[in-house]
């Protein structure tokens, strides 16, 4: 079978060495050869790969980096609309779903020389629907919102793909986050920043301004080799307590992931290969309880002067089954120190860039939510990610629009704002000051934010936070020269 796993923008490489990963584990080898593409080496949205049906449930499992597993139903030439009905009605959907499940159908297209997409979109879903009314004289309803099953279809200048959805909601819905304020980092964009950073389970990991903490406990899951689909799949059975507002109550395992609902993962061969992935990821996970009994023990702490985030972060502590609670406090960013017996580690942070800084208490900034840029998060907002799949010509260009507008509208509210300014100045001398020795990494959509911290930044890598163009900076903190050690 052939998939195409897709990520958000820039994260292909990261995703690329994941799937390799989970492809080498032993319980997925039980389940046949797999072939991965080639890495990517311009921005694609994705990977393929050939692999067993059966990979789909290891993949949406244990990838934390991807947004979606697509499992390839048809490829063909096109030149018109009534091309993509022929060859949607002309495949078997019956022994994929029934007619009494809903249904959601999406396009994306690289020029396309179609001109419309929804009239596409349209086409490919009346294909369906009256195929399963000619086979089964009954047709499947349409659920935009949380439908049971969703197709999804890519159209170049001349070839259209089909695919079937096997993850169901978005997998950076892991079903922990206590959703109250605005939408935070989503939780597949910051796996794959830490990849990026090269930390490493053991390895000392802060975040001063952490917010409702994605980086922390993304990093402590991985740790603690919790895998990401760890709620969905049951593992916790009735000790889990996702939140009533995490995405809408489906992520959890009552709805699972997509391919649950699809009639091939129902037989008794494939929920026996799904039971033993899940055995496989048991064992791990107590193994690595071994390793890690504690929060101490993880050396993950961060902080974030917003008290209310900071009771937030703690609540998804606990939702994403870790120990005690979260080595965490409310404290200013330009107060914060390095954690207690603790040699020099990675920083990893996602600033409130460009978010209005006002006094809290009379003393400090509040930020009002950890990200901006990505109140996407809904029914329909998967769709701006998936955008990318595919190096999507057009899915990029209206990214980098969108980039640009909120780009120019941030750094017209820092130009208005000195404070802001004044705080990242004081907050670069601060670094230097009592973080030497640290690999600090900064997420942010704020191109200049090197000269406002007036630190020289090692690397740069492009990434995208929904449709908002970012970089993620990484700044190699030099340990201060001691004053006492005499020179010639």
């Amino acid at each position: 079978m052939r998939f195409f796993v897709v990520c958000p923008g820039g994260l292909e490489v990261p995703l690329a060495k994941e799937l390799a990963a989970i492809a080498q584990r032993a319980d997925s080898q039980a389940l046949g050869a797999w072939v991965i593409d080639p890495t990517p080496t311009s921005p694609t949205g994705g990977v393929g790969l050939a692999a067993p049906l059966s990979a789909a449930m290891a993949l949406n499992l244990h990838s934390r980096i991807a947004s979606r597993v697509l499992l390839q139903m048809a490829e063909s030439p096109y030149r018109q609309e009534e091309d993509l009905y022929k060859l949607a009605s002309g495949l078997a959907w019956e022994e994929w779903f029934s007619s009494e499940q809903t249904l959601r159908v999406d396009v994306t297209a690289h020029r396309s020389p179609l001109k419309s997409l929804n009239f596409a979109t349209l086409k490919i879903k009346d294909a369906i629907v009256d195929r399963l009314r000619d086979v089964t004289g009954d047709r499947p309803s349409i659920d935009t919102a949380f439908p049971d099953v969703r197709v999804q279809a890519h159209l170049t200048a001349t070839h259209v793909t089909i695919y079937l959805d096997t993850s169901g909601e978005a997998l950076f819905k892991r079903g922990w986050r206590d959703e109250k304020g605005d939408a935070p980092l989503k939780e597949n964009l910051a796996a794959g920043i830490l990849s990026i950073t090269g930390w490493q389970a053991g390895q000392t990991l802060f975040d001063p301004m952490c917010g409702s903490g994605t980086f922390l406990i993304e990093a402590a899951q991985i740790a603690l080799a919790i895998p990401p689909g760890a709620i969905r799949a049951g593992l916790y059975g009735d000790d889990a307590k996702p939140s009533k507002l995490a995405y809408r109550p489906l992520v959890t395992s009552a709805h699972g992931f997509g391919f649950q609902r699809l009639k091939p993962f129902q037989t008794g061969a494939e929920e026996k290969r799904w039971t033993a992935l899940k055995e496989a990821v048991l064992r791990d996970m107590l193994e690595q309880r071994k390793h890690y009994p504690d929060a101490a023990s993880l050396r993950i702490s961060g902080g974030d002067i917003n008290e209310k985030l900071v009771a937030m972060f703690k609540g998804n502590w606990q939702r994403a089954q870790l120990p005690d609670q979260p080595l965490t406090r409310q404290v200013d960013a330009l107060a914060c120190k390095p954690p207690a017996n603790s040699q020099a580690g990675v920083m990893l942070l996602n600033p409130p860039y460009g978010e209005r800084l006002v006094i809290k208490g009379g003393r400090g900034r509040e930020r009002d939510s950890e990200n901006i840029g990505d109140d996407y998060i809904g029914p329909e907002s998967d769709d701006v990610e998936d955008r990318f799949a595919h190096n999507l010509e057009t899915g990029r260009q209206s990214a980098k629009r969108s980039s640009r507008e909120s780009l120019k509208k941030l750094q017209a509210q820092e130009e208005q704002d000195p404070k802001f300014i004044e705080f990242l100045q004081q907050f670069g001398q601060h670094l230097k000051e009592a973080f030497g020795g640290w690999n600090v990494f900064v997420l942010t959509a704020d191109m200049a934010l090197p000269g406002q911290l007036r630190i020289k930044e090692s690397k740069r890598t492009p990434l995208f936070n929904g449709p908002l163009e970012c970089r993620l900076f990484k700044f190699e903190m030099h340990q201060k020269r001691d004053p006492a050690v005499a020179t010639d």
